[in-house]
C-alpha cells in the first residue's frame, strides 16, 4: 500500500512541477513574510535655513527625506539619517555626517533649551554661524524631544554602537534580526518664494516751535534670526529692543501732548524688517524717504538716529558708533547724558563707546546704525553686548523664560541669552531719561544729573514690556515667516498708532533680475519614523526561501528513495531464533 502511495505522489511532483510551485510557494510566503511597516511616531520638524544673500547660497539646499535612520557612532553613515541629541552634538560629528554623504541630519531639541548646561548652550550658539556659513546638499532637520523620539534615538544608538565591538559574523545577524526605522519627510523639495514682501513701520511725534525742527530717529528691527526659522524667537535679539521701543513711543506721547512739555524735536519712531537680513528693510526706507521724495524728515535737520539692539540683560551699555561724535553735536549731546544719567541714577551699570569704522567689504554690516552712516547720517546703536559678533544675536537658544533648574549654583547665571525684564526696565529708563535732556536741553539749563523726568504715573511700565516681549516670543519671527499679512506685522501697526501720528507700513522686495535676497519654503514639515527591517532581512529571507524551496523540490523528486530509506530505518528487526 506505502510503495502504491509513494509512486503515486512520485509521478505527481515529477510530471507537474509548476504545481510543486502553487502548493508550496504562497504557503512559505505567507507563513514567513514579515509584517508590513507600521508608522512608531509621526513628529514635527524644522528645516535649517536655506536663503541667498548677495547671491551667495546659504544653509541646507534639501529638504526631501526618505532613509534608514543612524546615530553619528555607526562605521557607516552614508545616506543615512543622522540622528543626534544637541547634549551630543559636536561640530565634528556634524562634519562627519556631510563628509560621509549622510542622507539626512536630524538634531533632536530638549523640551526646555533654557533648561540645558550653560556650556552646552554656548557651544551650540557658536556654532550655528558655522552650520551656516556654508551651504549643504545634506538636508538638515530639528526636532523637539519627546518618548517616542527619544525612544527612536535609544534603539537606534544602541542598534548603532553595538556593531563596533562585534564579529563580522555577528554584525550580520544582529543587523538582520534587529528592527530599524525608516525617516520620511511628508513635504516637498524647497523652491524659491517669489514676490515675499518684507514690512517696516513708521510712525512720528511732531515737535512744536517752527518748521525746520532737528529730527531724532529711534529704530529696532523685529526680525529674527536661527539656525532654524521656526525655532528663531529672539527674545533678547531683538525683542528686548522693539519692547524698548513701543515704551518710549508711550512715554514720549504723553509728553507732546501737553503743550508744556511738547518739545522743539520732531521724533521719528522705526520698527525695521529684515535686519537679519543685512538690514534690507532700512535700506529700502532711507531709500524711499532720500532718493524718491522731496519731503521727508530724513531729508531736513536730523539731530541723530538711535538704533537699539539687544537691552534686556546684563549690567552693561555700549554704543558702538562709526565715527566719534564731534563736541557740540547734537550726538555728542547724547553721548555726554546717557554718562550722566547712568553715572547719576544707575551706577551699577557700566556705560562706554565703542568705535567701529563700517567695513563695506563686509557681506553683512556689523551693526543696523550702519546702514544710516552710509547715507552719512549720525546714528549709532545702544546695546548690552560689546561686540556685533556675540553669537547670542543669532541664536535659536535666544528664548524668553528661563527655567530654575538652569542654574548650577547659588548666584550662578541662567543658560543662555535671555530677557530680565527688571534689566530691561532699568536700561528703558536710561535711554529715555537721556533722550528727555537732549529733547529739553537740560544739561545747559543747569539741572542736576539725578533729576528724573519719568516717574510716577509717567514711569516705565515694567509690566508693560514684559507683556510685549512675552507676546514677541510667542511665535517665531524670521523673516522668512513674517509676511504682509501677519499678526506681527498688524499688531506692531496697532501698537504705534496708539500713541504716533502718520503710522504707515514700507515693504521691500527682492529685484527680479538681480535679487539681494532670496527665501525658500519647506521650513516645517512632518516627519514619520517608520518601524522597518533592515535591507539585509530581504536579502537573508528571500536566500531561507530559495534555500527551503530547493530542499523540497530534491525531496519531491526523490521521493521514492527517501521513502525507502525512511522505511528501512523505521522497519523492526526480524527476530533471529
Amino acid at each position: 500500500m506505502f510503495e502504491e502511495a509513494s509512486e503515486v505522489f512520485d509521478n505527481m511532483f515529477k510530471s507537474s512541477f509548476p504545481l510543486t510551485f502553487i502548493v508550496f510557494i504562497p504557503a512559505v510566503l505567507i507563513l514567513v513574510s514579515p509584517l508590513p511597516a507600521e508608522a512608531a511616531h509621526e513628529f514635527t520638524v524644522y528645516r535649517m535655513q536655506q536663503y541667498d544673500l548677495q547671491g551667495q547660497p546659504y544653509g541646507t539646499r534639501n529638504a526631501i527625506l526618505n532613509t534608514e535612520a543612524r546615530t553619528v557612532e555607526a562605521e557607516v553613515l552614508s545616506r543615512r539619517c543622522v540622528i543626534m541629541r544637541l547634549a551630543d552634538f559636536s561640530y565634528d560629528k556634524y562634519q562627519k555626517a556631510l563628509r560621509q554623504s549622510a542622507g539626512a541630519v536630524v538634531i533632536i531639541l530638549p523640551k526646555n533649551m533654557s533648561a540645558m548646561p550653560q556650556d552646552i548652550v554656548q557651544q551650540f550658539m557658536e556654532l550655528e554661524p558655522e552650520m551656516l556659513a556654508t551651504e549643504t546638499i545634506v538636508p538638515v532637520y530639528f526636532a523637539e524631544e519627546d518618548e517616542e523620539l527619544l525612544s527612536i534615538y535609544t534603539q537606534t544608538l544602541t542598534s548603532s554602537s553595538s556593531q563596533g565591538s562585534l564579529s563580522a559574523a555577528e554584525v550580520l545577524l544582529h543587523t538582520a534580526t534587529a528592527n530599524g526605522f525608516q525617516m520620511v519627510t511628508s513635504g516637498a523639495q524647497s523652491k524659491a518664494i517669489s514676490d515675499w514682501a518684507i514690512t517696516s513701520l513708521e510712525g512720528r511725534l511732531t515737535g512744536v516751535g517752527g518748521e525746520d525742527l532737528p529730527t531724532i530717529v529711534v529704530v529696532a528691527h523685529y526680525d529674527t534670526f536661527g539656525v532654524a526659522p521656526w525655532l528663531s524667537y529672539g527674545a533678547d535679539s531683538n525683542g528686548s529692543g522693539v519692547s524698548m521701543l513701543l515704551e518710549l513711543t508711550r512715554l514720549f506721547s504723553k509728553l507732546y501732548t501737553y503743550k508744556r512739555t511738547h518739545a522743539a524735536y520732531n521724533l521719528l519712531f522705526f520698527v525695521s524688517g529684515g535686519g537679519k537680513f543685512n538690514y534690507q528693510g532700512t535700506k529700502r526706507w532711507l531709500e524711499d524717504n532720500l532718493d524718491h521724495t522731496d519731503s521727508s524728515l530724513l531729508q531736513d535737520n536730523v539731530a541723530f538716529v538711535l538704533c537699539l539692539d539687544t537691552l534686556g540683560n546684563g549690567d552693561s551699555l555700549y554704543l558702538h558708533v562709526s565715527k566719534p561724535p564731534k563736541e557740540g553735536t547734537p550726538q555728542y549731546s547724547l553721548l555726554k547724558e546717557l554718562e550722566t544719567v547712568v553715572t547719576s541714577q544707575h551706577p551699577e551699570v557700566k556705560f562706554s563707546m565703542v568705535h567701529k569704522k563700517i567695513n563695506l567689504a563686509d557681506d553683512m554690516l556689523a551693526w543696523e546704525h550702519e546702514r544710516f552712516g552710509i547715507r552719512r547720517l549720525p546714528a549709532f546703536t545702544l546695546s548690552h553686548l560689546p561686540s556685533h559678533r556675540s553669537a547670542q544675536r543669532s541664536s535659536i537658544m535666544d528664548v524668553r523664560s528661563v527655567s530654575p533648574s538652569s542654574r548650577h549654583g547659588a548666584g550662578e547665571p541662567p543658560a543662555g541669552p535671555h530677557v530680565d525684564v527688571s534689566k530691561l526696565s532699568r536700561n528703558t529708563k536710561v535711554v529715555a531719561e537721556a533722550l528727555a535732556r537732549v529733547i529739553y536741553n537740560l544739561t545747559e539749563k543747569g539741572a542736576s544729573g539725578d533729576l528724573q523726568i519719568f516717574t510716577e504715573q509717567m514711569q516705565v511700565q515694567e509690566e508693560h514690556l514684559s507683556a510685549v516681549v512675552d507676546w514677541l516670543t510667542a511665535q517665531p519671527r524670521a523673516a522668512q515667516l513674517v509676511d504682509k499679512d501677519s499678526s506681527v506685522v498688524s499688531t506692531l501697526e496697532y501698537q504705534l498708532s496708539r500713541y504716533l501720528k502718520d503710522v504707515k507700513r514700507h515693504y521691500v522686495k527682492a529685484d527680479k533680475r538681480d535679487p539681494e535676497f532670496v527665501f525658500y519654503d519647506q521650513l516645517k514639515q512632518t516627519m514619520n519614523a517608520y518601524r522597518v527591517k533592515p535591507a539585509i532581512f530581504d536579502l537573508l529571507l528571500a536566500l531561507c526561501i530559495a534555500a527551503y524551496l530547493g530542499m523540497m523540490y530534491l525531496a519531491i523528486q526523490n521521493f521514492g528513495l527517501l521513502y525507502s530509506i525512511v522505511r528501512r530505518i523505521t522497519q523492526p528487526k526480524a527476530k533471529v531464533h
